[in-house]
């Protein structure tokens, strides 16, 4: 498969289920489905919009290619008519939020090499384009972000980040480089959701490593349901 295209399709289909995630989260807030619609553009391009930007690469793909918009507000019909069917799945925001976070993790470093970034900036910049798009989705929930109060995440963003990046340097098929990077990401941040593995939290004594799921913990992932 062509790179370019390996990369596209790992765009949209990031955007997608980022899109996904955003939609879940405002249909869990009771949103009307304008704003559903809404939550799953910002929640699916964010991310991709920052990372154009900084790389240079204007007007960014997400509102200059009409299948990112597409994308998006499929994402956002299909939650907002199956909402129910979709919350069959276990934890269901924080299984697309991880699909999402990995596949823009890779296509982010994947586009800053190929602009010649410097590779460490090029790995937090893939990074920065996997947590945009949450960020935006929680401050408009009026949340604190999921990046600054969850299991790793973050860090499985820049694991992806720092693959792409290693495999470029050492000359390695990038499209199985991607592909490992990709799977890297979402399988860190799922062993990290499953077994509360955390950084330390301000004012707590507890190690790193660990996140004990307690009554607070218990009770928000129970709200979120």
């Amino acid at each position: 498969m062509d790179l370019k295209l390996l990369v596209l399709l790992l765009d949209l289909a990031g955007t997608f289920v980022f899109a996904l995630s955003g939609a879940t989260a405002g249909v869990r807030r009771r949103l009307d489905l304008f704003g559903v619609l809404v939550l799953s553009f910002v929640a699916a391009n964010s991310g991709g919009i920052v990372r154009d930007v900084l790389i240079g690469a204007v007007p960014p793909a997400s509102i200059s290619d009409w299948r990112y918009l597409g994308v998006s507000v499929l994402a956002g019909l299909v939650t907002f008519r199956w909402a129910p069917s979709i919350e069959r799945l276990r934890n269901p925001v924080r299984l697309f939020d991880a699909a999402g976070l990995a596949m823009f993790a890779v296509v982010g470093t994947t586009k800053a090499l190929a602009h010649d970034l410097d590779p460490v900036m090029a790995a937090l910049l893939g990074m920065l384009s996997g947590i945009g798009g949450g960020i935006v989705r929680d401050v408009l929930l009026s949340e604190v972000p999921l990046v600054l109060r969850a299991e790793l995440y973050a860090v499985a963003a820049l694991a992806g980040a720092a693959v792409v990046v290693a495999g470029d340097r050492l000359g390695l098929p990038p499209i199985a480089v991607m592909c490992t990077g990709a799977m890297l990401c979402f399988v860190l941040r799922l062993l990290a959701i499953r077994y509360g593995w955390a950084l330390p939290v301000a004012g707590t004594r507890h190690p790193i490593g660990m996140r004990p799921r307690g009554r607070d913990h218990d009770h928000h992932d129970a709200a979120r349901h």
